[in-house]
């Protein structure tokens, strides 16, 4: 075990150690919860002992005595009390760490980095994946003090990932998605000869867990019936590009962002998603592997918004990953 003394620091990467008394808060850390940034800081401290400290008044921000609840702003000064702390093993230098989406950067400034994710990767660890985009790039960044993911793709999805480098940055881009001031677009194959150059599809869909412990999603056809779940409303628009045969290529608006949304839509109106393991043709997915196709077709191809700092309109695009562009090539003229 060792102390915290009071000394002065400007930066909480130092707490950790032999800590200090007086943090500013910077742009990192502008805006969240005081009982979250010092759990952030103060590793190896109970959370018990943290409340315990912000009810006792020893914990001030700018001389003065603060809630739980209370929100940081830039430059605030946090007093933090001498404190002991639990000694953790120190990291063995294992070298640089080899770059894997250097190559993926679609756009970058200091609030925000946008990458085209390749298939295959978790956006986040768990659930059997050690790693995930963003516990990657965080080890190949070690001097950010700030990296969050801003929304989520699917695993076997490839597309426009957004990441926030400052804490207003995402709390600005959390807000546009919530109020939908984004346009996401979606490229995907389907199943099926898709017929309507535009359709406007809501339907209700509800989360569930499947014995094994699975995440799925269903379309809710009979309010009555369906007791797995609240349900939510889910809302695209669908445009036909191209007919390929027994296949099609669309293009998805989304209206709303639910989990699995334009997958379990899709299938619901009988035109499976091509490669989708979940709620795809799964017969047909064995021949498509055979074909050259061995992950799902779905590509998150480009966001519009509005930079969260400058206000900027903004148009990432991602391009569509060699293996989709070949299996369009070897199905044209169908």
């Amino acid at each position: 075990m060792h102390t915290l003394n009071e000394t002065n620091v400007t930066h909480p990467s130092e707490v950790s150690s032999t800590a200090s008394a007086q943090l500013v808060i910077d742009d990192a850390s502008a805006g969240q919860r005081i009982d979250n940034y010092l759990q952030r800081v103060l590793k190896g401290v109970p959370k018990s002992h943290i409340y315990r400290i912000l009810r006792s008044g020893e914990v001030r921000v700018n001389k003065k005595r603060i809630d739980a609840d209370f929100r940081l702003s830039l430059e605030d000064v946090v007093r933090v009390p001498p404190i002991r702390i639990a000694n953790t093993p120190q990291a063995i230098a294992t070298g640089p760490v080899t770059s894997k989406f250097n190559d993926a950067i679609v756009y970058e400034d200091d609030a925000m980095l946008v990458i085209n994710k390749p298939a295959g990767f978790a956006v986040h660890g768990g659930s059997g994946v050690s790693r995930g985009v963003i516990e990657q790039l965080r080890l190949e960044r070690p001097q950010a003090k700030f990296l969050e993911l801003v929304h989520r793709l699917d695993r076997d999805t490839s597309g426009v990932l957004m990441l926030a480098k400052k804490r207003s940055a995402l709390v600005a881009l959390h807000e546009a998605i919530r109020n939908n001031h984004m346009d996401k677009r979606y490229v995907m194959m389907v199943h099926g000869v898709w017929t309507e150059k535009k359709k406007h599809v809501t339907l209700d869909l509800q989360k569930y867990v499947t014995n094994d412990g699975e995440r799925r999603v269903n379309v809710v056809t009979d309010p009555k019936k369906d007791v797995l779940g609240v349900a939510q409303v889910s809302e695209t628009i669908f445009y036909l590009t191209q007919n390929l045969g027994e296949y099609s290529l669309l293009e998805a608006k989304l209206i709303t962002g639910r989990t699995h949304q334009l997958r379990v839509q899709l299938a619901h109106l009988g035109y499976p998603i091509l490669g989708d393991d979940k709620y795809g043709d799964f017969a047909l997915n064995k021949q498509l592997i055979k074909q050259g196709l061995k992950r799902m077709f779905l590509h998150s191809a480009e966001t519009n918004i509005r930079h969260p700092v400058t206000g900027d309109k903004l148009k990432l695009q991602a391009a569509l990953p060699p293996e989709l562009k070949k299996f369009i090539q070897q199905n044209e003229g169908s």
